[in-house]
């Protein structure tokens, strides 16, 4: 039997010691290593994974409902919305219809017309091609008036500038191959006096008076005066008035059928003679 130095022993113990310290620190190390990496890999990056996809696809269908929410509005907005139709809408329907219809109508009766029309001017041209022209007899060919004379009816009328008395006013109008007017109508009362200008107090002669026979007033064809158009108050013979004139003022309320007055003969004023221009007439002087 071999014997191992005392120092020999010492030794193997030592180295075995270390061996079995080195031992269990390797053990110690598996043990750690696999309960640092164990965790993961039961966990493992799954659940995670899945929870992120879970979140990504709810804001995907969010972000889908506020678009079509949105696209929803907007569609109301630019059509004014949807509105259930109701009484108001549905009287409108009928009103559009009524209408429609009315306008439908109208113009189809316009084109009727139109055609009644086409038919008449055919016929009115087809006259007028066919009639024999109408011999113009003299009486009633145009009248035309001399220079400064107004024509009124069949007469000419001129309205004088000069101032003469009554009776040499009625000798100008002769000599004119008329008379002093003659007013038998209110529109030639009116379209004479109308003529006339208006100032302070424009008087004008015409053909009437009572020097024959006082208050039987007759017209210088001897004709007597039926009515007239005298002024409130006139006649009324205040200082020997024998002849007639009619006054235009600047008074607006004055009117044409109110403008008969009487004054003496022998006041000179501007006045109207009449020329008849059909058959001549008297023109008698009063006495």
């Amino acid at each position: 039997m071999t014997t191992s130095p005392p120092g020999s022993k010492a030794l193997d113990g030592m180295y075995s010691h270390l061996i079995e310290a080195e031992d269990e620190q390797h053990r110690r190390s598996d043990v750690e290593v696999s309960q640092v990496r164990l965790p993961p890999r039961l966990s493992g990056p799954r659940p995670y994974r899945l929870a992120i996809i879970c979140l990504a696809t709810l804001c995907a269908i969010l972000l889908i409902s506020i678009i079509a929410m949105a696209a929803q509005g907007k569609n109301k907005a630019q059509g004014g919305g949807e509105v259930a139709p109701g009484p108001q809408k549905q009287t409108q329907d009928v009103n559009v219809t009524a209408l429609t219809a009315n306008n439908s109508a109208l113009m189809l009766e316009k084109k009727q017309l139109q055609v009644q029309i086409d038919e008449l001017l055919v016929k009115l041209a087809t006259l007028m091609a066919t009639k024999a022209p109408e011999v113009i007899k003299p009486t009633e060919a145009a009248i035309v008036c001399p220079m400064e004379w107004q024509l009124f009816n069949n007469s000419c009328y001129l309205i004088s500038r000069l101032s003469r008395d009554w009776h040499e006013s009625q000798s100008y109008c002769q000599s004119q191959g008329a008379h002093l007017a003659i007013i038998h109508s209110a529109e030639e009362q009116t379209f004479l006096w109308d003529l006339l200008p208006r100032g302070h107090w424009n008087a004008y002669w015409f053909g009437i008076t009572d020097g024959q026979t006082e208050d039987q007033w007759k017209w210088v064809d001897d004709t007597p005066v039926v009515g007239g158009f005298w002024e409130v108050g006139e006649p009324n013979n205040h200082i020997n008035e024998d002849c007639g004139y009619m006054i235009k003022t600047r008074v607006l309320t004055r009117v044409a059928v109110r403008s008969w007055y009487d004054a003496p003969c022998h006041m000179g004023l501007p006045y109207i003679c009449e020329k008849e221009m059909g058959a001549g007439v008297s023109t008698a002087m009063p006495h």
